[in-house]
């Protein structure tokens, strides 16, 4: 997962250093990363503000905003990933003993 978060990463710096901002960058970020999820993008943007190689004031300003905007966003679609359904096999399913009151 390292690899997805640095991607979109760099993808948010790369806008952000373009003067994107908003909506603009966040769409930016989708164009390069089409299936970024709000909680990644979360994420890349907390790593660009503990690089110590961003000094550029203006983008740790649009990279909050924009963190802070998606960390509050409803759950959208590229926010689940896919769950395998473990298949019921009978003999390992055990029944549960009722509770006594």
């Amino acid at each position: 997962m390292a690899g997805k978060i640095d991607r979109i990463y760099d993808a948010l710096i790369g806008g952000a250093e373009r003067g994107l901002v908003d909506d603009a960058l966040y769409r930016h970020v989708l164009a390069e990363c089409p299936k970024a999820s709000s909680k990644r993008i979360v994420k890349a943007s907390l790593l660009a503000l503990t690089d110590p190689g961003v000094k550029d004031a203006q983008i740790l300003k649009v990279v909050y905003a924009l963190a802070i905007r998606h960390r509050l966003d409803p759950v959208t679609d590229n926010d689940f990933e896919p769950v395998e359904e473990p298949t019921a096999d009978k003999a390992l399913v055990k029944k549960r003993k009722p509770v006594k009151a």
